[in-house]
């Protein structure tokens, strides 16, 4: 979907990094090696959308981090662009409505970091129907083209070892 609207393969990778979690923030040579390009065409593509107001520079010792700029007016459609691109606007409205009761929806590691690894991992905070969360598990998988992996924690737990389960890159969508 992103590839017809966006020219740049190398422009994808920085709005779905930077886009699909706003708290991450990354510099040059961080986004060079994730992405397995040389530092100049990352460079060029972080100018041209910080220089759009686009993204936020911002100065920490010699490095320059970059971050989405929520306050941009057009944050909110990139925003829902990029979720929709990954699936997780599919996944989240599955979760919560066939689901019930849950209290909270986490995406953990890669994607909270804003990386596509193609593994979407969630930590689900209630007690949701295991037999119909597996069955739509695999509906919503070949829609996305991603693979889906599941942990379940009763709120009681969560709340006991919230530290643990949040100490790995988190991303609450609900």
């Amino acid at each position: 979907m992103l590839t017809e609207l966006f020219t740049s393969k190398t422009r994808i990778q920085v709005l779905v990094k930077l886009f699909l979690n706003p708290g991450v923030s990354s510099y040059l040579r961080e986004l060079a090696s994730e992405f397995k390009v040389a530092p100049a065409t990352i460079k060029d593509e972080l100018d041209r959308l910080a220089g759009a107001g686009y993204l936020q520079r911002e100065q920490s010792g010699r490095s320059v981090f970059f971050r989405a700029n929520t306050r941009h007016p057009f944050f909110p459609e990139i925003h829902s662009i990029v979720r929709k691109h990954l699936g997780i606007d599919r996944v989240v409205e599955q979760v919560m409505t066939a689901l019930a009761p849950i209290e909270a929806v986490y995406i953990l590691d890669d994607y909270a970091e804003g990386r596509d690894s193609g593994i979407i991992d969630l930590l689900i905070v209630g007690d949701p129907k295991r037999g119909l969360l597996e069955g739509t598990r695999a509906g919503v998988e070949a829609k996305i083209n991603r693979k889906i992996r599941i942990m379940i924690v009763s709120p009681g737990e969560f709340a006991a070892k919230r530290d643990v389960f949040l100490g790995r890159p988190n991303w609450k969508i609900v």
